[in-house]
């Protein structure tokens, strides 16, 4: 019987059916190629436990990924091809076709079914049988619940089918099982139950290897049973491996030794950065590293050696970075790549950059430029077979290029580049929502935790983390803790109830408790400071806690302040034109006595809308060079004067002539400048922000030492503006101060209030702020404060903020909870059945799940195109056809002229915008909606006129602008 079962048609099998046993051995074939060549050291000890010991993991490994479609051994399964149905039925396994097609039962669910009923059988623990059925019933992305295992009763027992049906699929199993060397299926029998996070990393693996598996380039059909062998599976793994050019990261990597650091980055390590990496060295168990210390201290650098001696010790093959946004991620893909070409030159090759907008990275496109086709165009709809193509990257309508031989000569294999599997690549460089993603319970999650399982996982800038996106954090956090993942955490402002938080939610996955009150968690003493934490063998938690010296004296930092009049929210258009236009004039005349001498400004406004009106107002004034950066700029041209914008705000000061006579820069930017942008202002005017954010900002000031600078700009002074400090009652009387409504809507009128006073103490005397020594207890004041610091007339507006803020607090967490992986009270739980309960619809969007893991209205990106007479233009000006149909060559200049439009438009593009007809055709356009403006760079869209302008980026005319 089993030389009739069929796993893969004729379509999908290169013209011959390939028959299940032939699947599933080359299923498990390719699983020896993944322990031989990509899992990491961590995980085949694992499993080598799991499995009862040295040496027996590789084979309990391949029989787990091949086992997974022994559910497409019943009719309901065997019937969906009539060819492959014809010939079962006349072998004399049958089925009454009526019955079966009353009701559907999908292969992954009756592949659970089956070893449900055959693991017992075979005399293996009720322990096992309960985490080793969700790995097969979900390995097509959704772990179902044990009642939906079962058929429907509909069917009355055909879709199973009946005695000969339970036979046959005994035998197939036993089969598979003694032809990897099995003595029979109670020899497979497992001895130890792994966490639930490393469940969920095997389930990863498993569909990793079924898709390889699937590829009928290198897996075509095998029709005759007695040429079913696993000799026969294994070479054309091999073949395939090879092919596709897959490979690990470090293997066995040797601890680095006390010189490493010199080694790795040219310069001898500052006394913070040793600390980080002997903390890393003294850790008894993988764990948590949480490493606080100033803008421009080293972090990275130390976060890196860090990872490097973590990874030696326990064992992971390779290193995530998560970076706040995707402009940073850029500069750290190029840190990463001389570092792990430092570690192996043949590894630089190997990193990823995994972010919607890396084909616009000038060292990424070096990478992956020779490739014939776009490897994130893989996946198909649901064929008529009942598969889901879009669980199998080789199913019907998928794209073969790059996928089925052809090996970029650079770059990370390509098969690593398709949809959900970026997080695979031994080395990856992205936003922390990759990370974020895989702690929501949304389809193929196992994938995403596959790719982090194993690695050491580096997240900069954690303080930018909201309340909303903390939860997902924390949730990742959790799962990591099980499954041993050494993390390291980054942040130059991190309030100590957030550190407390985040300590709190990977220890409590390490104990895979449900909550876990971190006990005698010790506070930082100074700053720089590193907190490990860790869950010891014996169950019990261990901390190290220690400080020192920053590399750097503090700076004194004047802090001025520059109040603003502020329309109310009844004003009228004109007023709050005036009243802009007024601030604007303010900055101006500010800037132009600051720079008389020369110099270099930094000006960073809350809003889009705010930053453009400065920049109209400065570029008439300032005699020298005026630069606007913000995220309503198109990407192509925002990368472009991103790169100048740090070019010319770095420390070497470059004199190129394009400053003018006077040597004066003034950059405009909004949040986009403030964090993980390494340039050095020499002053600095930002709007009112919250306190960590402030901070963040003056880390932009006086970065380095030993630059050039004019005589009355060598004090480090940062002007504050945005908020009207002269309230009825007159400057000085302790009047609570009124905000930009933006502002407020932005950050909450509690923390503004607190970064007020706090900026008025500083201000008010000439005291200002000590940096980087003041930074920890500044952050601490201005979030964990209570009511205290501020002047007794703000007090019952303090108290009143401070209840909405809690309030809202509230509201944000309990709005991610039906997101996140794991369900409250269910944190404990022994195995993944049930994982995917009340999950969220499958998509492969970005944009989609961003929205999930990032709170706030949605908003969307558009392309801009030009509507010319008989066509399109792009935004560049290149030609397209009537149809907007793209040339060979002009898809990155179509795609450069992408633009996040602001939540305010996101109904009206949804109503109004479509990807123009030549679009449809190709797989990063298709869905891609086009704002066709006129030749005077117009257009209407809603209830409202949008223009887009070179300098300006795009500007909405009848409204406010919104963040960014």
């Amino acid at each position: 019987m089993l030389g009739v079962l069929w796993g893969k048609s004729e379509e999908k099998g290169g013209g011959r059916k390939n028959l299940l046993l032939s699947h599933l051995l080359d299923t498990a074939a390719v699983a020896e190629r993944m322990w031989d060549g990509f899992l990491a050291p961590s995980t085949k000890q694992m499993l080598d436990e799991v499995a009862g010991g040295a040496g027996k993991g590789r084979l309990f490994f391949a029989w787990l990924c091949g086992v997974h479609d022994c559910g497409k051994a019943t009719p309901a399964f065997q019937r969906l091809w009539p060819k492959g149905a014809a010939e079962v039925r006349a072998a004399g396994l049958s089925w009454n076709e009526a019955a079966v097609a009353r009701s559907r039962w999908r292969h992954d669910c009756a592949g659970g079914f089956v070893v449900r009923r055959l693991l017992p059988a075979a005399g293996w623990d009720e322990r096992h049988v309960g985490w080793v059925w969700p790995l097969v019933a979900g390995h097509h992305g959704r772990f179902p619940e044990e009642g939906q295992l079962t058929p429907s009763r509909r069917a009355m027992g055909q879709l199973e089918g009946g005695a000969r049906w339970a036979q046959v699929q005994r035998a197939l199993v036993e089969r598979f099982s003694r032809e990897l060397g099995f003595g029979g299926l109670a020899a497979v029998a497992p001895v130890v139950v792994p966490s639930r996070a490393f469940q969920l990393h095997m389930s990863g693996l498993i569909v990793m290897a079924d898709w390889i598996a699937s590829d009928e380039q290198h897996f075509g059909g095998v029709d005759d049973v007695r040429r079913v062998t696993l000799g026969g599976a294994r070479l054309r793994a091999e073949r395939a491996w090879g092919a596709l050019g897959l490979c690990g990261g470090w293997g066995v990597l040797a601890e680095p030794g006390p010189g490493a650091f010199r080694v790795r980055f040219g310069e001898v390590p500052r006394s913070s950065q040793v600390m980080v990496v002997e903390a890393a060295g003294r850790m008894e168990c993988p764990g948590l590293l949480v490493v606080e210390a100033p803008m421009g201290e080293g972090k990275t650098k130390a976060a890196l050696l860090a990872a490097e001696v973590l990874a030696a010790r326990f064992g992971a093959d390779g290193v995530f970075v998560g970076m706040p946004t995707q402009a940073t991620c850029d500069p750290m893909f190029e840190s990463v790549r001389g570092w792990v070409g430092g570690v192996d030159g043949g590894l630089a090759s190997r990193v990823a950059l995994l972010h919607g907008k890396r084909m616009f990275n000038r060292e990424w496109r070096g990478l992956v430029d020779g490739a014939r086709r776009d490897a994130e165009a893989q996946f198909g709809g649901v064929d008529e077979y009942g598969d889901c193509c879009e669980d199998d990257p080789y199913g019907a309508g998928a794209a073969v290029g790059g996928v089925g031989g052809e090996v970029a000569a650079r770059g990370p294999a390509q098969w690593f580049l398709g949809a959900k599997r970026g997080l695979l690549c031994p080395f990856v460089v992205g936003t922390i929502d990759q990370l974020l993603f895989a702690a929501t319970r949304t389809k193929h999650v196992m994938l995403r935790m596959a790719g982090l399982v194993g690695k050491v996982v580096v997240l900069d800038e954690v303080h930018a983390a909201d309340v909303y996106m903390s939860q997902f954090l924390g949730e990742g956090l959790r799962w990591l803790g099980q499954a041993g993942v050494p993390v390291v955490l980054l942040s130059a402002t991190l309030p100590p109830g957030q550190r407390r938080a985040l300590v709190g939610a990977y220890v409590a996955g390490a104990a895979s408790r449900e909550e876990y009150e971190v006990p005698g968690l010790p506070e930082p003493a100074g700053y720089p400071s590193v907190t490990a934490a860790w869950m010891g063998p014996g169950g019990e938690p261990g901390f190290l806690v220690e400080d020192c010296g920053s590399w750097r004296a503090d700076l004194r930092v004047r802090v001025e302040l520059l109040p603003e009049a502020v329309a109310g929210p009844g004003a009228t258009r004109e007023r709050q034109v005036a009243v802009q236009e007024a601030a604007d004039r303010g900055v101006g005349d500010f800037l132009e006595h600051a720079l008389a001498e020369g110099g270099r400004a930094l000006v960073i406004r809350n809003t889009v809308g705010r930053a453009q009106s400065l920049y109209e107002e400065l570029r008439g004034r300032v005699d020298g060079r005026v630069v606007l950066l913000h995220g309503r700029i198109a990407v192509g041209p925002r990368a472009d004067r991103t790169v100048e914008v740090l070019r010319l705000l770095s420390a070497l000061r470059p004199d190129d002539g394009s400053l003018g006579e006077g040597g004066r820069l003034v950059v405009v930017a909004t949040q986009v400048a403030e964090q993980s942008f390494d340039v050095d202002a020499d002053v600095l005017v930002t709007d009112l922000a919250p306190i960590d954010l402030l901070l963040q900002r003056i880390g932009r000031l006086h970065r380095h030492d030993g630059v050039a600078r004019p005589a009355r700009l060598r004090e480090p002074r940062v002007v504050v503006t945005g908020f009207d400090a002269a309230s009825p009652g007159g400057e000085g009387s302790g009047a609570v101060p009124r905000f930009l409504g933006a502002s407020e809507g932005i950050y909450g009128r509690y923390l503004l209030l607190r970064a007020a006073a706090l900026v008025g103490a500083a201000g008010g005397g000439g005291r200002g702020w000590s940096v980087p020594g003041e930074v920890p207890s500044l952050v601490a004041a201005g979030y964990e404060g209570a009511g205290g610091g501020v002047p007794a007339a703000w007090a019952d507006d303090m108290e009143s903020a401070r209840e909405v803020y809690v309030r809202e607090l509230g509201e944000r967490a309990d709005a991610a909870v039906k997101f996140l992986l794991s369900r409250r009270g269910d944190r404990e739980s022994a195995t993944l059945a049930g994982l995917h309960r009340a999950a969220l619809p499958p998509s492969d969007d970005a944009g989609v799940l961003q929205a999930v893991v990032r709170d706030g209205d949605p908003s969307v990106e558009v392309i801009l195109v030009v509507g010319a007479e008989g066509g399109y233009r792009t935004l560049s000006g290149r030609a397209l056809t009537v149809n907007g149909d793209v040339a060979e060559g002009l898809l990155d200049d179509v795609l450069a002229g992408t633009v996040r439009l602001p939540p305010s438009c996101t109904k009206a593009v949804a109503q109004e915008l479509l990807p123009l007809p030549g679009w449809r055709g190709d797989a990063r356009l298709r869905y891609s909606p086009a704002l066709v403006l006129d030749t005077d760079g117009r257009a209407e869209l809603g209830d409202r006129s949008v223009r887009y302008d070179a300098d300006l980026g795009l500007v909405l005319e009848a409204a406010g602008a919104a963040r960014r």
